[in-house]
């Protein structure tokens, strides 16, 4: 047998039992009246650690410690951002050392990485990561577990049925909640950090398995505010929501920068509401699987009816329409197959022209949605919403009394250029150069 290997099936399996393990461990050392000659030896060393560190009392270890442990055991490379010392005596009895990293490990998001802790009986090593100790929206965490309640010749296939692990595992994950609860009440910038590197991961949490898991993470997403231009949580929004506020309204996009440039956030922002940035694929998803919170359902700015219009505002709106009736009929057949309907916007102040939906799926889905595989005809029911008070509309009603070929001309344009506001892909762009060359002869 080699020394090392030897030493290290030791260190890995066997460093924490109570006993002594010792055996002959070859050194060198200077050979008896010469300088630069050197002789093995051997000598009975004890070669493991014997008492574990988290059999320890915690006051009688240091951030150091801990620090240290992490990097022996190789949990990261990066320094944990926050580590949790769990000595558990009830039901189940078992220690645990769990840490927070402060950075995502470079294979996170792949098929490669393995969640999981490691698990002792005893102090014998009897599995390198087992998963079933972690729920997957909690994946990122590392360290290890102790138990006395667990056989040291337990399979994979038993583990997974046994109550003393399922009991261990909820009081982990409740643990590791509270955790990241108190992080972000005490230490805010810690959290940020901390979110940064995996508040996606929290988001799919919310989104797997139907949104089973919300309840548990819903007080733990962050997402940038327009009011404050940093991240807040959902907790904090409704906290200093109007009492006029019906719903709370968030915009998507693929930056905040795009977002803040959206014609559709003038109303809401107008209204004195604050809005939530989504610059997440999956924060749109993990949004409707939550539904409502605290009682106020979540409303995209691109939804048809926002919900900030009072009985006067809706009379002006569709009096509008009705005036307009066959000019937004002519718009909506030369659109035939590409938008639901024409109307008069009511969210619109300075910009001519936007898209909204009608049902559940956004124009930010779709466009997710549509870069999967076989998702192709997956559409959006769109709404091309035109602003009346607008100097385009005159030029509307001027081309449908007078020019139904400019009327096309025109409809063509705003529904292209409410496209290109979305982020849309526009299917002829040489129609599109040739239309804005006919506006400009």
């Amino acid at each position: 047998m080699e020394e090392y290997r030897l030493r290290s099936i030791i260190k890995k399996y066997s460093d924490f039992i109570r006993y002594p393990i010792k055996m002959d461990v070859t050194g060198q050392r200077p050979k008896e009246g010469t300088e630069n000659e050197f002789e093995e030896y051997q000598e009975e060393q004890t070669v493991n650690s014997m008492v574990p560190i988290w059999r320890k009392n915690k006051s009688e270890l240091t951030e150091e410690d801990y620090n240290n442990f992490y990097m022996e055991k190789r949990y990261g490379f990066d320094k944990p951002l926050k580590h949790l010392h769990i000595s558990a005596d009830g039901a189940v009895v078992y220690n645990a050392i769990l840490f927070i990293p402060e950075n995502t490990p470079f294979d996170y998001y792949t098929k490669e990485y393995e969640k999981g802790l490691e698990l002792y009986s005893n102090g014998v090593l009897i599995m390198d990561k087992c998963g079933d100790l972690l729920p997957d929206y909690f994946g990122f965490v590392k360290g290890m577990v102790d138990s006395e309640d667990l056989s040291l010749n337990i399979s994979r296939e038993m583990l997974q049925h046994d109550r003393q692990l399922s009991l261990i595992a909820k009081n982990i994950k409740n643990k590791i909640k509270s955790q990241l609860q108190s992080l972000l009440k005490d230490e805010r910038e810690n959290y940020e950090k901390f979110y940064q590197a995996f508040g996606r991961q929290l988001k799919y949490g919310v989104y797997s398995d139907y949104g089973v898991n919300k309840d548990t993470l819903q007080d733990l997403l962050l997402f940038t505010s327009s009011k404050e231009s940093k991240l807040v949580s959902l907790d904090e929004y409704v906290s200093r929501m109007p009492e006029d506020q019906k719903y709370i309204y968030y915009a998507s996009g693929e930056s905040i920068s795009r977002i803040e440039k959206l014609p559709q956030i003038e109303g809401v922002l107008e209204k004195g509401y604050e809005v939530l940035y989504f610059t997440d694929d999956i924060d749109e998803f993990a949004i409707k699987m939550i539904t409502n919170y605290k009682d106020k359902e979540f409303k995209s700015i691109s939804s048809g009816d926002l919900g900030i219009e009072d009985s006067v505002d809706k009379e002006e709106t569709d009096a509008q329409d009705n005036d307009n009736k066959e000019l937004f009929e002519a718009m909506q057949a030369q659109l035939a197959g590409k938008v639901k309907a024409v109307k008069a916007s009511k969210r619109l102040r300075s910009h001519p022209v936007c898209l909204s939906t009608e049902g559940e799926l956004t124009i930010e889905m779709e466009k997710i949605l549509k870069a999967m595989p076989n998702s192709e005809n997956v559409q959006a029911d769109k709404v091309l919403e035109i602003n009346v008070n607008h100097d385009v509309f005159k030029s509307l009603k001027d081309a449908f009394a007078q020019d139904q070929e400019k009327l096309n001309l025109y409809t063509s344009l705003l529904y292209h250029q409410a496209l290109l506001i979305e982020g849309l892909p526009i299917q002829d762009p040489v129609e599109f150069t040739n239309d804005i060359c006919k506006v400009m002869v």
